[in-house]
């Protein structure tokens, strides 16, 4: 289950590399655009401002995080879907998925589904963090396979489900797109708030969020002590700050 408030504890930072992916896609008066993974739909409606005579629709797995968007009342068409059963229509000139695609397996098989259905000149934006083997992941990794969560836990917490940026450059430039990749590193500071450690808050949002589904409150509760004095061990605060660099990995294509 998402929890929009939690995810928003650090709107700013996570909502940067959204406008950074947008920055390279140069498409002019879509038809339809399509955001794959719009959580709470802000962004989204961003998309329905920038391209107003556009068909602009949002789609999320999570219904909390759909109830939320709709909530807007943005002219975005938002949605409860899972993005493996997505098709693009005939006239889908944009498609933006912003961090969702770490979530789905099979994705490489799913964008070059994707590209091959899109129409010409078609412009295919994707954005997905490049941080698995950073030291929050790997604590989270050394720490789930502990005698007392491991059952639990199982292969909830993944080594690393995404590809580098040549990987997917490659991918689709074999589907014959004409391919933008790179990769940037936010060093994020993140302020002190109280005893907590501010990354384990923010991972929260995100990487815990199915570990705390598979664990019972008891062993969540041991599981968030044991984490958050690792963090702060591998992220020590100065100034009242935490730097907590984040890779992210980029991709824009034109579709032949």
């Amino acid at each position: 289950m998402w929890d929009p408030a939690v995810y928003h504890r650090f709107g700013n930072e996570r909502s940067r590399p959204f406008f950074d992916l947008l920055a390279r896609v140069d498409a002019d008066e879509p038809r339809a655009v399509a955001d794959l993974g719009c959580g709470s739909g802000e962004l989204t409606a961003t998309l329905a401002a920038r391209w107003p005579g556009a068909r602009v629709t949002g789609l999320d797995s999570s219904p909390e995080m759909i109830g939320k968007a709709r909530s807007l009342d943005a002219p975005v068409e938002y949605a409860v879907a899972d993005l493996r059963d997505w098709r693009p229509a005939a006239d889908t000139d944009v498609v933006v998925t912003n961090a969702a695609l770490q979530w789905v397996p099979g994705h490489r098989e799913l964008i070059r589904r994707w590209a091959a259905a899109l129409p010409p000149g078609a412009r295919f934006a994707m954005q997905v963090p490049g941080n698995f083997d950073a030291p929050s992941h790997r604590a989270l990794r050394d720490i789930a396979r502990g005698e007392q969560y491991r059952a639990a836990i199982g292969e909830i917490v993944r080594e690393a489900p995404v590809d580098d940026a040549s990987g997917y450059a490659a991918l689709l430039t074999d589907a014959g797109a004409a391919v933008d990749a790179w990769e940037t590193t936010y060093v994020h500071l993140l302020p002190e708030a109280g005893r907590e450690h501010p990354v384990l808050r923010w991972m929260e949002g995100t990487a815990l969020r199915p570990v705390r589904a598979a664990l019972d409150d008891t062993r969540w509760a041991c599981l968030r002590t044991e984490l958050g004095a690792r963090l702060a061990a591998e992220y020590p605060a100065r100034n009242g700050f935490v730097a907590f660099p984040f890779r992210r990995i980029f991709v824009v294509a034109t579709i032949a």
